[in-house]
């Protein structure tokens, strides 16, 4: 059996001790054929899910996801729950592990077994996830021409679409991540949270400001080049940290060209490279909790790890996350000692792709192994398990995504990056006691350079 045909629908309850022994590296490959192109919007979602639901009817089918706001919602609030009728279907906690151990991650095996406080609310699968009409089409389109370029360290022929629609390989996947859409610009303010083994934290304030030029309308790969996002992050809080600027410009071939990154130092008001923004180097005012390629569940270039798909698996993974995102919640709410205050999680049954990445011979990372497990309807990273050096688990990491319905995209309102050795977390995105994201912004691509940032610094 190859890796590529394993799926829910022919082995509903394959173990995880199983599934991971049949992984195999399949080759960087050129585009797909046509008949595989012709499922797109058939027994495939437009973006290349499952569209049956599973054999028992606990993963429904896809149906088109969230296509309008509930009822009464206006753009600019914090987006109203349109399951907050739903009850839990059950809650997984230590003393119920080993009834549900083959749709959990390892990681989260870990922390149940950990944390005596922590526990899984898992709810009614939702498959609420939905993009614009132009994203569908620009995948059919992109799946055509799409390829993987020096060694898998690049995507050539594709723009605005989901490249690798029908994966063959764990590169594929992760550029599917990496390349899946999140909006075309986007203002936020959020909080970040370092929480100590006590639960004290200090709260990093940031605006982001984001282009993300490959899913630009209108975008051509002539016009795209190779820089496919611009991101810009400053920190407003606290005293000692304010006017600090990251600004990065990423690129589509890493290999080719690496990312460029510049800082702003407001002590010494000077706009400096920055090319340690990358890899296993620390994230920014993290404290050491999340690595720079951690953001994002996974960002940056790829050639560091053998990246092996696994194949599919249904999984108890963080889905629309509503009552997480609520601004009824104040940040004490949900910041608790070990771990986020579990009574705001849902967890839902999704079927995910199992991708695992291992170090490379000769390669340097803090990471020896990832695995990540990525949603088969929106290709965002759900839940990854991290491994150090000594090949024990370390960290856990999760997105707790919702559909910002009026776009619409998914993209997670939280992340949390757990260190099971230190007993802390980072949370990344709490933006309950702030206004909410914008993706109607006016920000042009002019507002992303060196120069800018030196404006905006002295400002």
């Amino acid at each position: 059996m190859n890796a590529k045909h394993l799926t829910t629908a022919t082995v509903p309850r394959l173990g995880a001790a199983l599934l991971l022994g049949l992984a195999v590296a399949l080759p960087a490959s050129a585009e797909i054929a046509a008949d595989q192109i012709a499922r797109l919007g058939a027994d495939l979602t437009p973006l290349g899910g499952q569209r049956a639901g599973n054999a028992d009817g606990s993963i429904p089918q896809w149906t088109g996801g969230i296509v309008k706001p509930p009822a009464g919602y206006s753009v600019g609030e914090h987006h109203r729950d349109p399951y907050a009728g739903d009850k839990p279907r059950f809650v997984i906690d230590a003393g119920g592990l080993d009834k549900h151990r083959d749709r959990l991650s390892v990681g989260h095996q870990r922390m149940l077994e950990t944390y005596s406080s922590f526990r899984m609310q898992v709810y009614p699968t939702r498959r609420s996830a939905s993009v614009p009409r132009r994203i569908y089409d620009a995948t059919r389109k992109a799946a055509a021409t799409a390829k993987l370029v020096d060694g898998g360290n690049g995507v050539a022929g594709a723009v605005i679409g989901i490249p690798f629609p029908v994966p063959r390989n764990g590169l594929e996947v992760i550029w599917n991540h990496l390349l899946r859409y999140r909006g075309e610009s986007v203002a936020c303010v959020i909080g970040q949270a370092a929480v100590t083994r006590g639960g004290a934290y200090t709260l990093v304030k940031q605006s982001l400001e984001i282009e993300l030029r490959y899913s630009l309308p209108g975008m051509t790969l002539d016009r795209l080049g190779n820089t496919m996002i611009l991101f810009k992050q400053k920190t407003l809080a606290p005293a000692r940290l304010a006017g600090d600027i990251v600004l990065v410009h990423e690129t589509m071939n890493q290999f080719r060209e690496p990312r460029k990154a510049w800082t702003y130092n407001p002590g010494q008001r000077r706009v400096r490279r920055a090319p340690n923004i990358a890899y296993d180097n620390p994230g920014t005012s993290s404290d050491g909790l999340r690595t720079a390629d951690q953001l994002d569940m996974f960002n940056g270039a790829v050639d560091r790890y053998d990246w092996k798909l696994v194949g599919k698996r249904e999984m108890y993974v963080p889905y629309n996350s509503y009552r997480l995102h609520g601004d009824d919640l104040a940040f004490t709410d949900i910041l608790r000692p070990l771990h986020v205050n579990p009574d705001l999680l849902r967890y839902e049954l999704h079927r995910v792709w199992v991708v695992e990445a291992t170090l490379k011979e000769g390669a340097s990372h803090t990471y020896k192994r990832r695995t990540f497990y990525v949603d088969e309807d929106s290709w965002q990273i759900l839940v990854a398990d991290i491994y150090d050096n000594r090949d024990q688990l370390w960290r856990v990491s999760e997105a707790h995504l919702v559909n910002y319905y009026e776009k619409p995209l998914v993209w997670p309102t939280l992340e949390v990056h757990s260190d099971l050795q230190a007993g802390r977390y980072l949370a990344f995105g709490l933006d309950n006691e702030f206004p909410m994201c914008t993706w109607d912004t006016s920000l042009k691509s002019r507002d992303f350079t060196p120069a800018a940032l030196r404006r905006e610094g002295r400002r």
